[in-house]
């Protein structure tokens, strides 16, 4: 199939956990396209929904306790409460965060790349083993003859890492979830591991979703970005769109929150103010609010319906960078804080803005 054209679609997916207390709603009415040959960065904070979504969209949270409601459609099958057993492996694979825990510490590497190459191709016992030692090759691991005889603490973390994309490039998937793929490594080995997974995408037309905490490796690796808070889509955008126009304060705040290379050392951090809210009962209107320091009575009250501008996609009624905003800002710097009562500081005043220029 001709890369561009829609692979994945999901319209108003909901994932929700039953709990002592209610449900909770850990993925909200969350809706995209993806394409082959894309890659999707989904960012936000730990708890907004970004594993919950790509676990339950593979099938890999199914229980009693679960409710899942919504359209998944792959490659124009419906997946919503259906068995995604047969998909797994051989049609959409999934990296997990930690390579540790997700290789099994008492099988040898070969063995754990064997079983899915022989169950999804039919190979042979020997083929499968040829074809674990090309894997190993092409995910740069030295020896592959000797390590496919490892067990996984014998490995580094960049190695296990390694070890767990040749599994999932075994069964040649269309589509590939990678869920904080570099966690626990140090930067050159993270920028092995990107480099070796964008390869990957290219050589075989995958698509690909890419669960990271990080704008800065979301926006060098990705085609398009998706901002989740509390289970719900704040920001949807083509990547440089959305950082060369960003609309919601939470892509803002994150953004902010990035330390820089050009800061002078001990430089203070901007960190989000306050926590992520609670998916069993969410404060009413915008999710963001109690933490946004641009909160009005309305964001209390109303919940922010999605704005489609020209596919630039978001929920705010004070979207960054238009006077609307810049208003709301103004309010609250002049009474000290937000509707939703969080302290903000006053407007620089003109004195200050000259000091900082000289």
């Amino acid at each position: 199939m001709a890369v561009n054209t829609p692979l994945l679609e999901v319209e108003n997916f909901n994932v929700g956990f039953k709990t002592e207390r209610g449900l909770a709603k850990a993925v909200d009415g969350v809706s995209f396209v993806l394409n082959r040959g894309e890659t999707l960065g989904i960012v936000g904070e730990s708890g907004s929904g970004k594993s919950v979504l790509n676990r339950g969209i593979m099938g890999l949270i199914a229980s009693s306790r679960v409710v899942e409601t919504g359209s998944v459609i792959f490659d124009g099958v419906q997946l919503a409460n259906q068995d995604r057993q047969d998909l797994w492996g051989k049609r959409i694979s999934m990296i997990f965060q930690d390579p540790m825990t997700s290789l099994n510490p008492v099988m040898k590497i070969g063995k754990q790349i064997n079983e899915p190459i022989r169950k999804h191709l039919g190979f042979s016992k020997s083929q499968a083993t040829e074809r674990a030692i090309e894997l190993l090759t092409s995910v740069g691991i030295p020896e592959p003859a000797r390590r496919i005889s490892q067990y996984p603490h014998e490995m580094s973390g960049g190695m296990r890492q390694r070890v767990m994309i040749a599994i999932a490039m075994s069964g040649e998937p269309e589509m590939m979830v990678a869920d904080e793929p570099t966690t626990a490594l140090d930067v050159t080995v993270q920028k092995y591991i990107l480099d070796l997974l964008r390869q990957v995408q290219l050589d075989r037309g995958m698509a690909m979703t890419l669960i990271t905490h990080d704008l800065g490796v979301a926006r060098g690796r990705t085609d398009q970005i998706m901002v989740m808070y509390g289970g719900r889509i704040m920001e949807h955008a083509e990547t440089e769109a959305l950082f060369a126009n960003m609309r919601h304060p939470y892509t803002e705040a994150l953004l902010a929150s990035i330390p820089r290379l050009a800061h002078a050392k001990h430089t203070r951090l901007s960190p989000i103010p306050g926590a992520p809210p609670d998916i069993v009962e969410p404060p009413p209107g915008c999710r963001f609010a109690p933490r946004c320091r641009y909160a009005q009575q309305q964001c209390i009250t109303e919940s922010p319906a999605v704005i489609d501008d020209n596919g630039h996609r978001y929920a705010c009624f004070y979207p960054v960078g238009t006077d609307e905003n810049a208003e709301a800002l103004a309010t609250n710097q002049a009474r000290g804080e937000t509707a939703t009562g969080l302290k903000i500081g006053p407007a620089p005043s003109k004195t200050d803005n000259d000091g900082e220029n000289g």
